[in-house]
């Protein structure tokens, strides 16, 4: 049995090291040729040390930047004030026409839905379509 002196290595930091020779070849500081003789050589390694002589000849990389999460697409200002007056105004809507139902004591006709289905479809269509979006104007004033 082989007992070396030195901290050994990890798998996590023998991977990190393969991870930095792979930056070092997309960026052309390592030919193909050079890269495999080292990668062998960060997978035969069994210290700290041994890893850090594989890199000992390359640059410090600057650490990767942290990718932040991609946004949704959010909808612009306009189509979310309507949304929100289409949204207040059906509320109002519904708590007239249950107060009406309360005060009656029974089910009177659901008019409310007349308000919310027609606007709300409106709204709808016009997110799903594009219209009135920069993109539509774009397309329209070509």
């Amino acid at each position: 049995m082989d007992i070396t002196t030195g901290t050994r290595a990890s798998d996590a930091e023998r991977a990190q090291t393969a991870d930095l020779l792979g930056r070092h070849l997309s960026d052309g500081r390592l030919d193909l040729a050079e890269y495999t003789e080292r990668l062998t050589q960060v997978y035969a390694t069994a210290t700290r040390e041994g890893l850090q002589v594989v890199l000992a000849d390359l640059p410090k990389l600057p650490k990767p930047v942290a990718v932040q999460p991609g946004s949704r697409a959010r909808l612009p200002i306009w189509q979310q004030i309507e949304g929100g007056a289409w949204l207040g105004v059906s509320l109002l809507c519904l708590v007239i026409w249950s107060a009406i139902c309360l005060a009656t004591g029974e089910f009177t006709y659901p008019w409310p839905i007349w308000v919310i289905a027609p606007w709300g479809a409106v709204l709808v269509f016009r997110v799903v379509m594009g219209w009135e979006s920069a993109a539509w104007n774009r397309y329209r004033t070509r």
